[in-house]
C-alpha cells in the first residue's frame, strides 16, 4: 500500500485551502501554514517582532492555555494522514499537536489526539476515519511554530456537473503513477488554474534512446472524454515533441499529436469519444507539461458511483440530514445512515426499499407530512422542481387540485402523495379522483409506494 503522502493535499492553498482564524500569530503569519512552497530559512532576516520564520509561530505562553487555528480545506474529502512540518523550528516548536475535523463547524470529531512533535522534522500521523470533512481545528501545545501543515486524503466533491473536467483534482481525479517526475510533481498536471511557472507542472528528466514518459490518471468519474486540453505554459525549451492519450485497456483517445512550446492546445475533432475511468497520458520523448484537462460527461454509472461514495463518506449527522431530505421519516433516515457503507448504487436502493417497508404506519405518515400539497407553492425548492408541471397549470386545474386535496385529507387523514416527476397536472388530478374512491386499507399502501418512488428519484439526484 502506498504511503498517504502520495494522496492529494486537501488543505493546499493551490486548491483554495485557507487558515480562517488563529489564536495568535505574533512571530509568523497563520497563512504560512498552508503555503505550497517548501519552508525556507534566511539566517540574517529579522522583523520588528523578532527572527523571521517561514511558518505559523505564536508568542510564548504557558499551559493550560494553548494555541490553535481554524482551517477550511480547499477540497473536502476523507483525511488519510497529516504531516506537521516543523522545519527550522528547533528551539521554538510545540511539544504536541492535535487535530479535530467537521463538515460544517457544528459537530467536531477528534482525528488526532494530543501527540508528541519533534523539532525541525516532518512529523507524520496516519488518520483512521472514513468520513468527509471541510473544516479543521489544529491545536498546538502550548505554543510555538509550525512551518507547514499537509493534510493528505481523497477528494470527495458534493456534486458532479453534467459536463466537467473529468481530470480535475478538485472533482476527485488523481494522477496515480508517472514514469518520472525529477523536476516537477505529477500531481501538478491536474491542479486548478494555469501554471505559475515551470515548478508548477509535471517535468521529467532528459531521456536517451528509445524511451518516452507517461502519467496514469484516475478520472473523477467514469465518463466520456470529448475535449482534451494540454497546456505547455512556461515550458519553452523543454516541452515534449508530441503526446498521446489512451484508456487503461489501450483504446486510443487522442492519437500521437505534435505539441508546441509555451502553448495551450485544445483538441476536439481529434478526440475519439470513448468512456473510461482511467487514462494514460504519454509524452514523447520527455519534457514538461503544466496542465492536462479532460472534459466530458460523467456516465450514468459514474454518477451512481459518485453518489454512493458521497453517501458513504458523510458523517452520521450529515448523512441523516441529507437522507431526511429524501424521506421525512426519522426512523428511515436513521436506518439508512446506520446501514452504510453501501457497496453500490443498487445496494443503496435496495436498503432504501427494505428500510421503508419495515416502517410502521406512523413512520409513513411522518414521511407524508414532510411534503407540500400537490399544486401548493412553498419554499421547498426540491418539491417545487418535482411539481413544476402542477404549479404552472391553469388556475381551473389548480383550484380543483386544492379542492380535492382537502377532500382526500378529510377522508384518509393525510395529504395526497403522488410521484409528480414526469406527470402533468391533469394526470395528477385524474389519479387523485381515482384514488378518492379507494378504501383506507388499500390507499395507505398505494400512498406508501408513491412515497417510495419519490425516495428513489431523490436518492438518484444526490450529488447532482
Amino acid at each position: 500500500m502506498k504511503p498517504f503522502t502520495e494522496l492529494v493535499d486537501l488543505a493546499s492553498e493551490r486548491l483554495g485551502g485557507v487558515v480562517l482564524q488563529a489564536s495568535d500569530e505574533f512571530f509568523g503569519a497563520k497563512d504560512n501554514l498552508l503555503r505550497a512552497a517548501p519552508p525556507a530559512f534566511i539566517p540574517d532576516r529579522y522583523t520588528e517582532a523578532g527572527k523571521w520564520m517561514d511558518g505559523w509561530e505564536t508568542r510564548r505562553h504557558r499551559a493550560p492555555d494553548h494555541d490553535w487555528c481554524l482551517i477550511r480545506l480547499g477540497a473536502p474529502g476523507i483525511i488519510r494522514g497529516v504531516v506537521v512540518d516543523t522545519a527550522y523550528f528547533k528551539g521554538n516548536f510545540p511539544e504536541q499537536c492535535s487535530l479535530e475535523a467537521s463538515p460544517d463547524q457544528q459537530e467536531w470529531t477528534e482525528l488526532l489526539p494530543p501527540s508528541a512533535l519533534l523539532g525541525d522534522a516532518q512529523n507524520a500521523f496516519q488518520i483512521d476515519d472514513p468520513y468527509r470533512y471541510t473544516f479543521l481545528r489544529f491545536h498546538i501545545y502550548p505554543d510555538g511554530g509550525v512551518a507547514r501543515l499537509r493534510v493528505y486524503g481523497e477528494v470527495i466533491p458534493k456534486r458532479l456537473d453534467e459536463f466537467t473536467n473529468l481530470a480535475a483534482v478538485e472533482s476527485g481525479a488523481r494522477v496515480i503513477e508517472a514514469s518520472d517526475m525529477f523536476f516537477g510533481s505529477r500531481h501538478n498536471l491536474i491542479y486548478p488554474g494555469r501554471s505559475t511557472g515551470m515548478h508548477d507542472g509535471w517535468e521529467t528528466r532528459r531521456s536517451r534512446g528509445d524511451h518516452h514518459d507517461w502519467a496514469e490518471i484516475d478520472l473523477a468519474a467514469h465518463g466520456e472524454i470529448q475535449r482534451v486540453e494540454i497546456d505547455t505554459l512556461h515550458f519553452k525549451g523543454n516541452s515534449p515533441e508530441s503526446c498521446s492519450l489512451e484508456t487503461e485497456s489501450g483504446e486510443e483517445v487522442l492519437p500521437r499529436t505534435k505539441l508546441q512550446p509555451h502553448t495551450r492546445h485544445v483538441f476536439e475533432t481529434e478526440v475519439k469519444a470513448v468512456t473510461t475511468s482511467r487514462v494514460r497520458f504519454r509524452i514523447y520523448p520527455d519534457g514538461g507539461v503544466s496542465r492536462l484537462r479532460l472534459c466530458g460527461k460523467p456516465s450514468e454509472g459514474g454518477r451512481a458511483a459518485h453518489r454512493t461514495r458521497l453517501i458513504n463518506a458523510l458523517t452520521p449527522q450529515e448523512a441523516r440530514t441529507l437522507l431526511l431530505a429524501c424521506c421525512g421519516s426519522r426512523r428511515w433516515a436513521d436506518a439508512m445512515a446506520g446501514a452504510r457503507p453501501f457497496s453500490s448504487a443498487s445496494a443503496v436502493t435496495g436498503a432504501a426499499e427494505s428500510a421503508w417497508r419495515s416502517l410502521s404506519r406512523d413512520d409513513w405518515l411522518e414521511a407524508f407530512s414532510a411534503h407540500p400539497r400537490i399544486g401548493e407553492s412553498t419554499g421547498d425548492q426540491q418539491a417545487a422542481a418535482e411539481q413544476a408541471s402542477a404549479l404552472s397549470a391553469p388556475a381551473t386545474i389548480l383550484d380543483e387540485l386544492v379542492r380535492l386535496n382537502r377532500e382526500y385529507e378529510a377522508k384518509f387523514g393525510y395529504i395526497y402523495i403522488v410521484c409528480a416527476s414526469g406527470k402533468s397536472a391533469g394526470e395528477m388530478l385524474a389519479l387523485l379522483r381515482e384514488r378518492l374512491s379507494s378504501d383506507a386499507t388499500k390507499e395507505i399502501g398505494v400512498a406508501a409506494e408513491e412515497q417510495l418512488a419519490i425516495v428513489r428519484l431523490r436518492l438518484q439526484k444526490i450529488g447532482l
